[in-house]
């Protein structure tokens, strides 16, 4: 019976033991967890007069503080089949990536797919649409832009020679997404349907904003934007 109760005893102090050390082992991680997130949030506080403008045009990428332009880089963009993302976004990752990434990652939070700064293994392709729709760079000046910029830094993306439609106009059902969804959607707000964010998702609530425009307009009521859709809407490809 005493053997019993002494191993009763011993297998209680080993659980309280290993009970002690998991919850340090949680303080611990919470402890990193919550210094990490204290960093992002002082970052966010001292992004507010930094801004990045990408000119897809010419290729060039430039970082202001306040007014002044502090750097600028020439920089690789999408392809027509898989072109940049056109809007305003922020920076909400940093991380420093593998040697496919140049060593530094800079994640935007485009809503419709997975679209970064980063660096490149390919420095050739620099001046070039030759990317998968990120910002590609020179690894030593992404590793530079890395330090400049914080948490929350807006990211302006502009122009190009595709444009949100990159390779030409897509046939777009509810459950699609990209830029050329954002133009849609823009250019249903434009004429007073939609009333949501520019977020690139075909939602319901774009849906409904399309059934009333072709509703006013006496045209048939379907959720397909077709070739005819994209001209009753106005919206037309540059030559």
């Amino acid at each position: 019976m005493k053997g019993i109760l002494r191993l009763t005893l011993i297998f209680a102090l080993i659980a309280a033991f290993l009970s002690v050390l998991d919850s340090g082992k949680r303080q611990a991680v919470q402890t990193d967890y919550t210094l990490w997130e204290e960093s992002c949030i002082k970052e966010f506080n001292e992004s507010k007069d930094l801004f990045v403008f990408v000119d897809l045009t010419r290729r060039t990428l430039y970082f202001f503080k306040g007014k002044e332009q502090i750097k600028k880089y020439i920089i690789a963009t999408g392809t027509r089949d898989n072109p940049s993302p056109i809007g305003v976004f922020r920076i909400v990752e940093k991380g420093k990536w593998g040697e496919g990434f140049g060593g530094r990652w800079m994640g935007l939070n485009v809503p419709w797919g997975v679209y970064g700064i980063h660096g490149t293994t390919m420095p050739g392709s620099i001046g070039r649409a030759a990317s998968h729709g990120c910002i590609r760079m020179r690894s030593r000046d992404a590793a530079e832009l890395y330090e400049y910029v914080r948490y929350g830094t807006v990211v302006e993306i502009y122009g190009g020679p595709f444009g949100p439609f990159g390779k030409g106009f897509r046939e777009l059902h509810p459950g699609d997404s990209g830029a050329d969804v954002v133009e849609v959607q823009r250019n249903l707000k434009q004429k007073g349907y939609y009333k949501g964010s520019l977020n690139g998702y075909y939602c319901k609530a774009t849906e409904r904003a399309l059934n009333n425009f072709q509703k006013a307009g006496n045209f048939p009521i379907r959720n397909t934007i077709d070739n005819k859709m994209y001209e009753r809407l106005g919206i037309i490809l540059a030559e």
